[in-house]
């Protein structure tokens, strides 16, 4: 096999197989999160967890939400006491989003859960394989983690 053949093999292979483990992350991940918060609140938090300082337009980008509807839906975060806004330091007009202690709190309950789920799937691969994903978990993280410095102007 040549070597593109074997790299849109490998590609095929991810492209078939993240989805999948996504759709098991995004489940247990939403099974844990508090009793009144929607998904699209939730989706709002679990990116603020990796973007803190993020504006108001880039998590209603990322939700897939339009400004006022975002702006509702930070409204009842903050009252809630899961978010806060902040002003920014370069600039004052603008506004900029975080997790609150207890934000956060929820969160990383809802990683700690889902990683526990998820090892109870993999506890019944063969050491040997639970190795290979391992490495191979590692080595797609630095892949991606080097293309999104390199988009980023890093």
């Amino acid at each position: 096999m040549d070597a593109d053949s074997s790299v849109e093999v490998c590609a095929a292979h991810v492209l078939s197989t993240v989805p999948i483990v996504m759709r098991f992350i995004r489940a247990e991940m939403r099974s844990r999160r508090a009793r009144g918060v929607s998904v699209p609140q939730f989706r709002s938090m679990t990116f603020l967890r990796t973007n803190e300082g993020a504006s108001l337009s880039q998590v209603a980008e990322h939700v897939g939400l339009s400004m006022p509807a975002m702006s509702r839906l930070v409204d009842g975060l903050v009252k809630r006491g899961l978010l806060a806004r902040d002003s920014s330091e370069s600039d004052r007009r603008k506004v900029t989003l975080r997790l609150t202690a207890r934000g956060q709190d929820m969160i990383k309950a809802a990683r700690k859960w889902t990683q526990h789920r998820l090892a109870g799937v993999l506890e019944n691969l063969p050491k040997d394989q639970r190795a290979e994903i391992t490495d191979a978990m590692t080595v797609l993280k630095s892949a991606f983690t080097q293309r999104a410095q390199s988009a980023d102007g890093q």
